[in-house]
Parts: structure tokens; C-alpha cells; sequence
């Protein structure tokens, strides 16, 4: 689903709110996500689940699959997502 996507609904369910008030609000809540994850904090939304970064160690020699050549990987941040307990029982009805 995409970000206009969402909006949209965010319209039709709440005829009454504005439409660029719906997007500022959702860009406000994205950024805010964005910054807390750059800081390294962890973001939860109850009922829905939390996000967090996980750093991810270098790995010095690491094989090429498709040439058979070995190259390095150096460490970095990975952004994950642990879904809510009431989300995953949502989505496994």
C-alpha cells in the first residue's frame, strides 16, 4: 500500500479533515519514526509493534554467489519491525 494510498482512506473514512492536514499529519508521524531510528531508539506503537534498529557485524570474507568471488561487507544498521502480539493474532484468524 502506498503513501498517497493511505491518505486516501485516511479521507474516506474522515470526510470531514482535510486532506493536507491528513498528509502533513502522516509525514509528521513518518519523520518522527525516521529521526527516533537515526538516534537508535526504539519506536513502539502499541497494538501494532515496534521498530528498532539492529546493527549487523562486518563480515570480512563473504562469497559472491553468482562470480565465486570473495568480497568484504562492512558493519551496518538495519532497520526491523517485531509485530504486535494482537497483530499477529489479527493477521493469523
Amino acid at each position: 500500500m502506498s503513501k498517497t494510498a493511505i491518505i486516501k482512506q485516511l479521507k474516506e473514512k474522515n470526510p470531514n479533515i482535510d486532506l493536507l492536514f491528513l498528509e502533513t499529519s502522516f509525514n509528521v508521524l513518518c519523520n518522527s519514526i525516521e529521526d527516533a531510528l537515526l538516534n537508535n531508539k526504539k519506536v513502539e506503537i502499541r497494538g501494532f509493534g515496534t521498530f528498532f534498529v539492529k546493527k549487523i557485524k562486518e563480515k570480512y570474507s563473504a562469497r559472491n554467489p553468482k562470480t565465486g568471488e570473495i568480497i568484504y561487507v562492512p558493519k551496518k544498521n538495519n532497520v526491523r519491525f517485531r509485530p504486535s502480539k494482537k497483530l499477529k493474532e489479527f493477521i493469523n484468524k
